[in-house]
């Protein structure tokens, strides 16, 4: 295990560079933090660059718990005091572990399966609404995640504390051309079916299909015009209440958890 004692070191100007979009891009390199989601990471069996380690992360169970399996497992290992690892960490009390992972990229092409299920994402911005969305993607067994350019960064460290580890499970398809993603959908068989406040079908009488994809819009537009233009189906769950509409990733779950529920009748 190596040590690490000043803020100069490189290992911790490339840590500190990760929080920024260009050069998670750029590195094609993001960092996680915390047991759980390290546990999750160790357990899936990610690229992991190297791990850096606070010395007070022996102090409870659990963090020599996850020392031990690191320490076993032929990583490459950085400790620090705790002082500087605070200041390198995106959270506001750091358990004491983080990890530079590396980006695994997928295409469209790369996760098409008999019976496809996509979530797609429109220009989404808040960061708790996409990890939250990509957790209950995982959770009802979503194909993929579709991310059109004008969204968050799936790698930003709030998005990922939000996924609670589902960054793993699911994949993710970053799209340049969220039409042309699409366009393919469509010929796959695919229907595309968009959530909108003027849809002309409630989502309870959504017919299935077994190969179909929810388009989520922007929190505060919905979804661009140009793909309302190219939905095959408009969708608007009902609000009988004064909200004037719902948040971005409640919509999802609800639009997501009814496929499912169709899914499971047919089974």
């Amino acid at each position: 295990m190596n040590y690490i004692s000043s803020v100069q070191n490189p290992v911790i100007k490339e840590i500190k560079s990760l929080k920024q979009k260009k050069y998670r891009e750029e590195k094609n390199m993001f960092f996680i933090e915390g047991i759980r989601f390290m546990e999750e990471a160790l357990k899936e069996e990610v690229q992991i660059h190297k791990i850096l380690v606070s010395d007070k992360l022996g102090d409870t169970n659990s963090g020599r718990e996850i020392l031990d399996k690191v320490n076993s497992g032929g990583y490459s290992v950085f400790a620090l005091p705790h002082k500087l690892f605070t200041e390198i960490s995106d959270t506001q009390n750091p358990q004491g572990i983080l990890a530079v992972l590396g980006i695994k990229n997928y295409s469209i092409e790369d996760v098409w399966d008999a019976k496809n299920f996509f979530i797609v994402l429109d220009s989404i911005q808040d960061p708790g609404n996409m990890g939250t969305i990509i957790r209950t993607a995982d959770a009802v067994g979503a194909t993929g995640v579709i991310v059109s350019k004008g969204c968050v960064d799936v790698y930003n460290p709030k998005v990922l504390r939000s996924t609670m580890g589902s960054i793993f499970h699911v994949p993710i398809c970053l799209s340049e051309d969220i039409i042309e993603t699409m366009e393919s959908m469509k010929k796959r068989g695919v229907t595309i079916c968009a959530s909108h406040l003027e849809g002309n079908c409630d989502y309870f009488d959504l017919e299935y299909n077994k190969n179909i994809a929810i388009v989520i819009g922007n929190e505060a537009n919905g979804i661009s015009e140009n793909i309302k233009n190219y939905a095959d189906i408009l969708v608007r769950i009902p609000m009988p209440g004064r909200a004037e509409s719902l948040n971005a990733s409640v919509a999802a779950g609800i639009l997501m958890y009814e496929i499912l529920r169709k899914n499971k009748g047919k089974q």
